[in-house]
């Protein structure tokens, strides 16, 4: 690690990076509004752009334009369906799990970095894995119990 000697040598990376932070977006923003094509309110079937000064696109040969599109076929239907409850909860399962892994990845690291040290205290790493072990099996136990019930959740 470096060795920071001022606060302010400290926040100066911070503040660039919250700098930079707030910049992209905007310029995003500010980016799409100059490049997209636009309409005008008086002929809301022509698009024009701001940069390409003769570019005019007539949209009122294609009468499915504002129609959904499915993979090229005809839509069915309303686009607004109703999940069963239960799909929200296997994806709130993966969800956990993907973290679990995540934090039980850099306990591996942790371990890892316990056991290269020049003693290497075995002890230090056992009780750092056991914790990762504690973890996991939290994790386990509450998908397990959603399973049990098989999704049948009642609120």
């Amino acid at each position: 690690m470096t060795d920071v000697t001022t606060v302010t040598d400290a926040y100066l990376a911070v503040g660039l990076m919250t700098l930079v932070g707030f910049l992209v977006p905007f310029g995003a923003f500010l980016t799409s509004y100059f490049v997209r094509p636009r309409t005008d309110r008086s002929q809301p079937h022509k698009t024009t752009s701001y940069l390409l000064e003769g570019y005019e696109a007539d949209h009122s040969l294609y009468p499915r334009r504002l129609s959904t599109y499915e993979c090229g076929s005809e839509p069915v239907g309303d686009a607004m369906i109703q999940f069963h409850f239960q799909y929200y909860w296997y994806a709130l399962i993966f969800l956990v799990f993907d973290v679990a892994f995540m934090f039980m990845a850099l306990g591996g690291f942790v371990i890892n970095d316990a056991t290269a040290t020049a003693d290497g205290d075995l002890s230090t790493a056992i009780s750092r894995l056991l914790v990762l072990t504690a973890f996991f099996s939290i994790m386990t136990l509450g998908v397990w119990h959603v399973f049990r019930k098989r999704g049948r959740i009642y609120i």
